[in-house]
């Protein structure tokens, strides 16, 4: 199993408001996990937001914390809601209303991969997907509830930037609809989940970085931004995904020759989104 449920880095002090959180770039994969699954191990990372972690691990430096998954995606899913549970693929579990998600076999357990690969021969015990629950999906989001109430408390407001990537070829479907080519999509629940102006900032960030950024399509946040973001509470989160093409090769997933450089960009846009969090006083809620 994983070595410990989730990484969490603080800085010597916390001087912003703003908290990195990384829960798809899990990379440590239970041999028992692999020994049940059809896929090869390249193939069951294909839903890993590899190396992610990895680009944003200097923002303890700018006073801000980030949090990290160690066990997978495709073993647990922590941008899922814990009762997101698929009958398909767990034993025991009744069937409920549509949940588009969980139909499409991306449910906390989740029953396949990227491109609709399934992941297992058959359905695995409840008690199983019970424990994948409890030992890193409740602990991850133990963290994360405790960092957000640590900044309201400290001061007056919490911005969750959530951290991930997307495949290069999901750009097609903004290009399709006659949107700009985008390097990183922001979701905020259209507006829902994050107070507009923290969102134009962290865009301006990107931009200012050269990047091209979209909002909301085709990625507006899931679990995660849905839950904490409540901008009239001012606790504010946003999804960030980043072209994967531009740090990496998702064929073979291996950083690109110039990673490197890529992460040293990243560390001077997350430098700025940090100073989000340190205005004197929190944005009002829209």
């Amino acid at each position: 199993m994983p070595k410990a449920n989730c990484q969490l880095l603080l800085p010597e002090n916390r001087t912003t408001s703003v908290i990195f959180a990384s829960p798809h770039s899990g990379r440590s994969y239970p041999w028992a996990f692999l020994r049940k699954s059809v896929l090869d191990k390249l193939a069951i990372r294909s839903s890993e937001d590899a190396f992610v972690d990895l680009l944003f691990a200097d923002v303890p430096s700018f006073g801000a914390p980030l949090l990290s998954a160690t066990a997978p995606r495709a073993f647990v899913d922590l941008n899922r809601s814990r009762d997101e549970l698929d009958p398909a693929v767990i034993e025991g579990i009744p069937r409920a209303g549509l949940n588009p998600r969980v139909a499409s076999g991306l449910g906390v357990i989740p029953r396949v991969v990227s491109g609709g690969r399934q992941i297992y021969r058959g359905k695995i015990p409840k008690n199983e997907a019970e424990s994948r629950l409890a030992q890193y999906w409740q602990p991850y989001h133990d963290v994360l509830d405790g960092l957000m109430a640590e900044n309201c408390r400290l001061f007056g407001q919490a911005v969750l930037v959530d951290c991930h990537s997307m495949p290069h070829e999901a750009i097609g479907e903004i290009n399709r609809r006659n949107g700009p080519k985008a390097d990183v999509v922001l979701g905020d629940r259209y507006g829902a989940a994050a107070n507009g102006g923290i969102v134009d900032r962290i865009e301006a960030a990107f931009v200012a970085a050269g990047l091209t950024v979209a909002r909301n399509m085709p990625f507006a946040g899931a679990y995660v931004t849905q839950h904490y973001g409540r901008p009239s509470l001012n606790r504010h989160a946003v999804q960030v995904e980043i072209d994967r093409s531009l740090y990496m090769d998702e064929k073979l997933i291996q950083p690109k020759a110039d990673f490197p450089e890529f992460q040293k960009l990243i560390a001077t846009i997350a430098r700025e989104i940090s100073e989000i969090g340190r205005s004197e006083r929190p944005l009002a809620a829209e």
